[in-house]
């Protein structure tokens, strides 16, 4: 049987037919798989298992369905979705990830990752990132109201935009915003992996690369902004493509 990882949906009401593209694949190909990843940014934005607002419901309810089918199903919140909690597994069945962390797929070990983590070289964001995960932010912003937690993802993602216009603009925003190479082969190597799956940059590609001498591959999910895109892992090897 297959083995499925999809990474960077970023599902949003102002894209419908991405979450249409999206509960199509659980309702057909994913109900056969082995088990589903979601590899992070599964959403565009998360205030909070609280909010109630489409997409969440209609994928809280398909994700319960295939988990229901049998199909075990994990999440890793990534840089757009962190806020994704317990209440959103206990909802859907599906089980939280921590990230990084090392599976087993036919019989070869293999770290999951998101992905922003391996970008070392993007400073802004790795600052940002761990104000918003430190649990005392956390916990104060859950607790205000979701009118205000709207306000604030929407200025997330403007300022977002806007730090990436400026690197772009410097030129700098391919390589800044990328994994870079030498954390990548210093985590796979401390984590004593040869394959490594991750997502967050919007680039699909199979590496091949040398890890403490031995060959190794990188495997990196596209984004589903335009297309779906979908890695298939089983014991005949792998298959990175679009939907």
């Amino acid at each position: 049987m297959t083995t499925l990882f999809v990474s960077d949906l970023h599902l949003d009401a102002a894209r419908p037919q991405t979450t249409r593209l999206f509960l199509d694949f659980l309702r057909t190909e994913a109900v056969d798989a082995e088990a589903l990843y979601i590899l992070g940014d599964l959403f565009e934005a998360w205030i909070g298992d609280d909010d109630a607002d489409a997409p969440g419901v209609e994928v809280r309810a398909a994700l319960a369905s295939l988990v229901a089918a049998g199909v075990p199903s994990w999440i890793a919140r990534g840089n757009r979705d962190f806020l994704l909690g317990t209440r959103f597994a206990d909802d859907t069945g599906a089980r939280l990830l921590p990230d990084p962390c090392v599976v087993r797929l036919a019989g070869e070990p293999t770290l999951l990752m998101h992905g922003d983590l391996l970008c070392t070289d993007d400073l802004a964001y790795l600052a940002f990132r761990a104000q918003v995960r430190d649990p005392a932010w956390q916990s104060d912003f859950l607790a205000k109201p979701l009118a205000e937690r709207r306000a604030f993802a929407e200025r997330a993602r403007l300022a977002s935009a806007q730090h990436q216009g400026g690197l772009r603009a410097g030129g700098t925003l391919e390589a800044i915003t990328d994994a870079n190479p030498a954390t990548v082969a210093a985590t796979m190597a401390r984590y004593g992996v040869r394959r490594l799956i991750h997502g967050h940059t919007h680039r699909p590609a199979v590496h091949v690369l040398d890890v403490a001498g031995q060959p190794a591959q990188r495997i990196v999910l596209g984004d589903w902004y335009e297309q779906g895109s979908v890695l298939r892992v089983d014991a005949d090897g792998i298959a990175l493509s679009t939907l």
